[in-house]
C-alpha cells in the first residue's frame, strides 16, 4: 500500500516537472524571431475565427481549421496576446511530452528513464518553430495515434481503440500529411490484429469513436452552413493536386537522402529494427506477433516522417523522434545480456543529439531562416503592438536593420488605420488587423500562390477566382492594401482580373494600394453577392 502511494506520488512529481519543462522551453523559443508567413498565420486566423469568420466559407484554407479553432479558444480565455498565442503551442508540446511519458511507462520503462526521454523529446518537438504550426500539430496527433495503437495491442484496453479514430480525424483536419499515411499504416495493422485477435468490443469502441467525431464534424458544418463543395475542394481535391508534384521531391530514392542524412533516427530505433528482422528470420510464423506489429508501427513511423520531411518545404523538425525511439530501444534492450551497455548508449545518444540539434537548429532559429542572423539585433515588438509584448522581433527580410522594418510597418499601419473605407489586407504580417481590431477580410489564411491557392492555368484556378471575387463583392470591399514583402505572392489580381478593374498606387516602400473600380470582371459575380 505504502509502496503504491509512493509510486503514485513520484509519478505525479515527474508529471509536474515534465509539464514545466516542456511548456517553458517552448515558451522561451516562441518569443525569439519571426518568419512572417508562418509565425502570424494562426495568430490572425484564430482572431478572425473568434470574431465570427468561418474557415472554408469566409477564407480559403487547405490545411484544416483545427489550429484556428484551438487558437480562438486560447484567445477567448486568456486574451489576445503573444503569451496566449505561444501558450497554445507550448500546451501541445506538453501534451506530446505527457503522451510519450505515459506510453513508455505502460511499456514498463522505469519512471526516471521515461521522464528523461520524454523531456528531451519535448525540447526538440515544438521549439523548432515555437508558435503554432501545422506540421507540429499533425506530428503530435500522428504520434499520439501510433501510441494509442501500440497501447491497444500491448494492454488490450478498449479505450485506446476509441481514441484512435478521434486522433486521426483531428490530425487530418490539422494537416492532411503525414496523418493520411499514418491512417493507412494504422488501418493495415489494425485489420491484421483484428483478424488474428478478433474481439467484438474492440470494433465497437472503434465504431463509437468514429461515429462520435464524424457526428461532431457534420453538426459543425451544418450549424455554420459550410458548403461541402468548399471543404472537398479546399481540403481534399486541391491539396491532392499539389501532392502530385510533391511526390517528385522523394526522387531519386538514394541511401544518402533516405538513410544517411537521418542516420541518428535509424540508430535510435535500431533495437526494434534488429528484433523485427531477427524474429521473422528465426520463425516467419511470428511475423504477426504482438511485438512484431508494434515494431512495424515504429518502423513505419520512421519511414513516414523521413518521407514527409523530404516532401515538405519547411525546415528540419523530425529529430524529435530520436529520444522517442531511444526510449523504445531502451525498453527492448532489456532482453539482451549486455543490456546495461545498450541502455547507457541510448541515454547518451538522446542527450547528445538533443544538445546538438538544439544548438544547430533551434537556438539559431533555423526554421525561421535566421541561422546566419545576429539574434542580439532583435527588437522588442511591443513598439509595433502591445499584443506582441516581449516578442524579440527579427526577420530574414531585415536581419541587419529590424528598426527599418518596424518603421516601415508602423507607417503602413497608420495609413491603413486612418482609411475608413471597406478594405482587404494582403500581407504576411498578419498581426496588423489584430492590432487595429478590424477584420482584414482576407480571402486566404496565407497568401501564397500555388502552394496555398491555385496559380493561373492550374487545376481549380477558376474556383479560386470565383471564391476571391465573391468575397470582395460580399464584403463590399473598396480597396486592397498589400504590404510587402510577400513570400509567395506579388499581386493577388495578376492573371485573375483585368488591370482596368483597379487603380494601383505605391504609398511607401512596402505598402501598395489598389482601388477597385466597376468592371465586367466584377459585374459577372454581382448576382453571387
Amino acid at each position: 500500500m505504502i509502496k503504491a502511494l509512493l509510486t503514485k506520488y513520484k509519478t505525479s512529481l515527474y508529471f509536474f516537472f515534465l509539464i514545466l519543462i516542456s511548456f517553458s522551453i517552448n515558451q522561451y523559443y516562441a518569443f525569439i524571431g519571426v518568419l512572417p508567413i508562418d509565425t502570424f498565420s494562426t495568430f490572425n486566423s484564430g482572431y478572425d475565427l473568434l470574431n465570427g469568420s468561418i474557415p472554408f466559407k469566409d477564407y480559403w484554407i487547405i490545411k484544416g481549421p483545427i489550429l484556428d479553432i484551438v487558437q480562438a479558444i486560447f484567445f477567448k480565455f486568456f486574451g489576445v496576446s503573444w503569451f496566449s498565442y505561444a501558450a497554445h503551442s507550448s500546451t501541445f508540446n506538453s501534451i506530446f511530452a505527457l503522451g510519450t511519458f505515459f506510453t513508455l511507462r505502460k511499456f514498463k520503462l522505469d519512471l526516471k528513464y521515461a521522464f528523461i526521454y520524454s523531456a528531451l523529446a519535448s525540447v526538440l518537438m515544438y521549439p523548432t518553430y515555437g508558435t503554432p504550426f501545422t506540421d507540429h500539430h499533425v506530428s503530435i496527433f500522428s504520434m499520439l495515434s501510433i501510441y494509442s495503437l501500440c497501447l491497444a495491442i500491448k494492454t488490450k484496453k478498449n479505450i485506446y481503440w476509441f481514441l484512435i479514430p478521434i486522433l486521426l480525424f483531428i490530425g487530418f483536419f490539422s494537416k492532411q500529411t503525414p496523418i493520411g499515411y499514418f491512417g493507412i499504416l494504422i488501418g493495415a495493422i489494425s485489420i491484421i490484429y483484428f483478424i488474428l485477435n478478433f474481439n467484438i468490443k474492440n470494433l465497437i469502441y472503434v465504431a463509437i469513436g468514429s461515429v462520435l467525431i464524424i457526428s461532431v464534424f457534420f453538426i459543425l458544418i451544418f450549424s455554420y452552413q459550410i458548403s461541402i463543395e468548399d471543404i472537398l475542394i479546399q481540403h481534399f481535391l486541391f491539396p491532392i493536386s499539389l501532392g502530385e508534384t510533391r511526390l517528385e521531391w522523394l526522387l531519386p530514392f538514394e541511401f544518402q537522402r533516405f538513410v544517411f542524412r537521418h542516420k541518428l533516427i535509424y540508430i535510435a530505433l535500431s533495437i526494434p529494427i534488429f528484433l523485427f528482422f531477427k524474429n521473422i528470420i528465426k520463425n516467419f510464423k511470428t511475423i504477426f506477433s504482438h511485438d512484431n506489429l508494434i515494431f512495424v508501427l515504429l518502423i513505419g513511423t520512421l519511414l513516414i516522417f523521413v518521407s514527409h520531411q523530404l516532401m515538405t518545404i519547411n525546415g528540419m523538425f523530425i529529430f524529435f523522434l530520436i529520444p522517442v525511439f531511444c526510449g523504445f530501444s531502451h525498453i527492448y534492450s532489456n532482453s539482451f545480456k549486455n543490456k546495461k551497455k545498450f541502455i547507457n548508449f541510448f541515454l547518451v545518444l538522446s542527450l547528445v543529439s538533443t544538445i546538438y540539434y538544439n544548438q544547430k537548429y533551434i537556438s539559431k532559429r533555423d526554421t525561421l531562416i535566421l541561422r546566419d542572423a545576429d539574434l542580439n539585433k532583435s527588437v522588442d515588438a511591443s513598439v509595433l503592438s502591445n499584443k506582441l509584448k516581449n516578442l524579440r522581433w527579427l526577420t530574414h527580410h531585415y536581419p541587419e536593420n529590424p528598426n527599418q522594418e518596424i518603421k516601415n510597418l508602423k507607417e503602413s499601419i497608420d495609413i491603413i488605420k486612418n482609411d475608413s473605407r471597406k478594405k482587404m489586407i494582403v500581407t504576411d504580417y498578419q498581426f496588423i488587423s489584430v492590432e487595429l481590431s478590424i477584420n482584414d477580410n482576407s480571402a486566404a489564411r496565407v497568401w501564397w500562390r500555388h502552394h496555398i491557392y491555385p496559380d493561373v492555368n492550374e487545376k481549380y484556378f477558376q474556383y479560386w477566382k470565383r471564391f476571391l471575387i465573391k468575397k470582395i463583392i460580399r464584403e463590399n470591399i473598396e480597396i486592397i492594401y498589400t504590404i510587402h514583402p510577400l513570400e509567395g505572392e506579388k499581386d493577388i489580381f495578376e492573371g485573375l482580373i483585368s488591370t482596368d478593374c483597379y487603380l494601383k498606387k505605391n504609398l511607401n516602400e512596402i505598402l501598395v494600394l489598389q482601388t477597385l473600380k466597376k468592371c465586367k470582371d466584377f459585374e459577372l459575380f454581382v448576382n453571387l453577392k
